[in-house]
């Protein structure tokens, strides 16, 4: 039984560590680290070891450990699996209707008032059943994996009542146990208001309070609360008293935020401490001022302001201020129906205009903080979970975002294993 896989002959190993960050802020996000002409060695499902192949033969890989596979990368570049750290991959059918309604000019408040959006994915959620759920879920995490992403956090909110809110997280929980991608798992309740509870808001913050967050903490279902904070949905009373309720349990918070106004989301994220605040598409000065020192990784999702055509957050200001950022997919039926995380890379440069080394940091060592996990994942360290993925032969790292209507990856690896692999790779001798 093979232990142990050594990848040789990498024209540049990217996202390299000998002493492994929890995330890169501000002008360290232009800095990418990379090594030519490498190696990497991968034992037991971890990192063990990567330097340059004039180096190798002073590593005695083969005589200590035999059952070694070895994949030769010439003229291949090998980058940490990216960490998509913002979905909702978990829903039932479609919402192509809602995007032509959106060509013919109803904006994202406008579709959800006639009882589209969120509202329309809860009743197609309710009338699925759970297997069904899982499998098309399913179908959405293998083409993610096969795009590299090695680690996705998911998001509930399509139920809207208990009984769904449970029948997602427990799909989630099934993908958790199913595949080798990480997952983490987020309770979002508050994702919108149910048509029921239109005159009584509060009443339905109540229900998620004092209902739903003891069940779901008590199954140990989430890692993470959120909640949708922001013009037409819930209030920063509303948010504060969610949050709170989250902790109690011990759920910490992240949140949407400022995605369709100053909403003040931002702002209640950092006093909350949540891990991560995102879209962010309005943000200025004061939000920046509360972002800056704090533990909250502010995280954009350029697919769904894409998608819907909406301005951009300030991403150069921002960064120039001194903050870390994240990317991520916002994989949704509504507003960013792609989990294609090199897409998202290539959008953080054409329209964030962020740069090639900036948007890789923030597409896998900054995007693994927001999902609590970049001591183990996001970038190449000792001692960390072998997630990578094998480009085919490209010219330099700026070619991914580059190119960005083409599938540069050939192999993908998750703790350890290859999952994907061409036909041709093949052991070699060393």
């Amino acid at each position: 039984m093979l232990t142990g896989l050594l990848i040789k002959n990498i024209r540049c190993l990217v996202q390299t560590e000998d002493i492994a960050r929890l995330k890169v802020r501000g002008n360290e996000m232009s800095q990418l680290n990379t090594l030519l002409d490498a190696f990497l060695y991968i034992r037991d499902g971890f990192i063990r070891d990567f330097g340059k192949m004039k180096d190798l033969h002073t590593v005695n890989i083969m005589t200590e450990y035999p059952q070694v596979e070895i994949i030769d990368a010439t003229g291949r570049f090998v980058f940490p699996s990216f960490c998509d750290s913002h979905t909702h991959l978990v829903y039932a059918g479609s919402r192509e209707i809602e995007y032509t309604d959106n060509i013919r000019g109803l904006s994202y408040e406008e579709i959800a008032k006639r009882g589209g959006g969120i509202l329309n994915s809860a009743r197609n959620l309710h009338e699925t059943s759970e297997d069904e759920l899982f499998n098309q879920s399913m179908t959405r995490v293998s083409e993610i994996i096969s795009l590299g992403t090695g680690a996705v956090e998911i998001k509930s909110g399509y139920g809207l009542n208990l009984e769904d809110e449970l029948k997602m997280l427990r799909v989630i929980r099934r993908i958790k146990d199913t595949c080798p991608i990480e997952v983490k798992a987020t309770f979002m309740g508050a994702h919108a208001v149910p048509e029921e509870y239109n005159n009584n808001q509060k009443k339905y913050v109540d229900l998620i309070i004092n209902e739903m967050i003891p069940v779901v903490a008590s199954e140990e279902l989430a890692d993470y609360v959120d909640v949708f904070c922001d013009h037409g949905f819930f209030t920063v009373e509303d948010t504060e008293r969610i949050l709170m309720a989250g902790i109690k349990y011990g759920l910490p918070a992240k949140l949407h935020a400022n995605e369709l106004g100053f909403s003040g989301g931002i702002q209640t994220g950092v006093k909350y401490n949540a891990l991560s605040v995102d879209h962010l598409e309005c943000t200025g000065d004061a939000e920046i001022e509360a972002l800056l020192g704090s533990g909250t990784m502010p995280t954009l999702l350029p697919g769904s302001a894409f998608f819907l055509g909406m301005a951009d957050p300030p991403v150069r200001k921002m960064i120039n201020a001194g903050l870390p950022i994240a990317l991520a997919s916002d994989y949704n039926p509504g507003s960013s129906p792609s989990g294609n995380m090199k897409l998202i890379m290539s959008l953080g440069c054409i329209k964030l205009r962020m740069l090639p080394e900036e948007v890789i940091n923030a597409v896998t060592i900054n995007s693994a903080y927001a999902m609590g996990l970049s001591d183990s994942l996001g970038s190449i360290a000792r001692g960390k979970v072998a997630n990578v993925f094998i480009t085919k032969e490209i010219p330099s790292y700026e070619f991914m975002p580059y190119a960005f209507g083409s599938n540069l990856i050939d192999t993908i690896i998750l703790k350890g294993k290859i999952i994907m692999r061409p036909p041709l790779v093949a052991s070699a001798d060393l």
